[in-house]
């Protein structure tokens, strides 16, 4: 696979991640009973924090102020969904998913691949976590670097997004402007109007995936525009596959969560995180991006901008993260 077309797959293979979730959860809900998520106990505090016994926490302040640094919210979740297609072992697109059913919200925030980490004394681009351990190794890096646990993961190989769209009907999308590009090299050729349109799996991927016009009109800024239209396609996604119409669409949903999705949840959970997305509705469904600079050959995270998202929207703990919480590399 060449540079350019990965550049292009990763314009539209965070659409993948939501579908497969919520249809991975439908189907569930089908088959099993419903089931809150367990946090896992390696997962509710750092690594290097010890555990505080109780008479700890009565005798010695600090442990006291430590133990009160690492109450966690109820039923709020972090999950992982990483995109595996990147033609190389690594992942292609990584979004880190807080879901606080207590509060009623589902948020995204994606991790751009190119951003700076270091593990093992040496500096690599994040998405190398998972080429180098998998999910869990990239999940490791992620939390670390953001102050905050992850506690659950789902891969995903998003060579099934056309199929995963068509599963569910195809989606109704505006369609934000004109588009008319041609690249013959790739057999690609994207002509829609602007307006509403009924897409297929085939048709959603050319329109997430376009940059510009033959003539170099488009968004104006590539890749912010194409962004914006990445974003509002997701919420369209979301809407019309967080139905409980979609029940009878069982069979499909099943064949795909099967050969394109992995994940350390259990089906009951799945049921569970399913039935709250669909409660919570799509308006309550959500999506940021890690704030950060490119300086070649990695984007650098802005400590302080990153620390605002975390505390706003993935902090599962009940007191505010502060930077020393945080393990962002210059």
């Amino acid at each position: 696979m060449t540079k350019r077309t990965r550049r292009r797959r990763r314009s539209w293979s965070r659409l993948l991640l939501l579908v497969v979730f919520v249809a991975a959860a439908l189907y569930a809900g089908y088959f099993c009973l419903f089931r809150a998520p367990e946090v896992p106990a390696d997962t509710s505090q750092p690594d290097e924090t010890e555990t505080i016994s109780d008479q700890e926490t009565v005798q010695d302040p600090e442990a006291e102020a430590r133990a009160a640094h690492l109450e966690r919210k109820p039923y709020f979740y972090t999950i992982l969904l990483s995109g595996c297609d990147d033609g190389n072992g690594n992942s292609d697109t990584n979004i880190l998913v807080a879901v606080d059913a207590t509060n009623g919200y589902i948020h995204g925030v994606s991790i751009a691949r190119d951003t700076k980490a270091v593990w093992d004394g040496k500096s690599h681009k994040i998405n190398a976590a998972f080429g180098s351990g998998g999910a869990e190794k990239l999940a490791e890096v992620i939390g670390d670097q953001l102050g905050i646990p992850v506690d659950f993961t789902v891969s995903v190989d998003l060579t099934g997004f056309e199929a995963l769209v068509d599963a569910i009907g195809g989606v109704d999308f505006e369609v934000p402007i004109n588009m008319n590009y041609d690249d013959p090299y790739q057999d690609l050729h994207i002509h829609f109007n602007a307006g509403m349109q009924h897409l297929t799996g085939e048709e959603a991927m050319k329109v997430v995936r376009f940059r510009h016009n033959n003539d170099g009109s488009g968004y104006g800024n590539e890749d912010i525009g194409r962004m914006q239209t990445q974003q509002a396609f997701l919420k369209a996604v979301a809407q019309q596959t967080l139905t409980l119409s979609n029940l009878d669409k069982i069979d499909d949903f099943v064949k795909i969560f099967q050969q394109y999705v992995e994940t350390d949840l259990t089906l009951g959970n799945l049921a569970w995180l399913g039935k709250e997305a669909i409660s919570m509705g799509a308006e309550n469904i959500s999506f940021s991006t890690l704030p950060g600079e490119w300086h070649s050959p990695y984007i650098y995270l802005d400590p302080d901008a990153t620390l605002e998202v975390v505390n706003q929207y993935l902090n599962p703990y009940v007191e505010d993260r502060t930077m020393e919480d945080l393990n962002i590399p210059a």
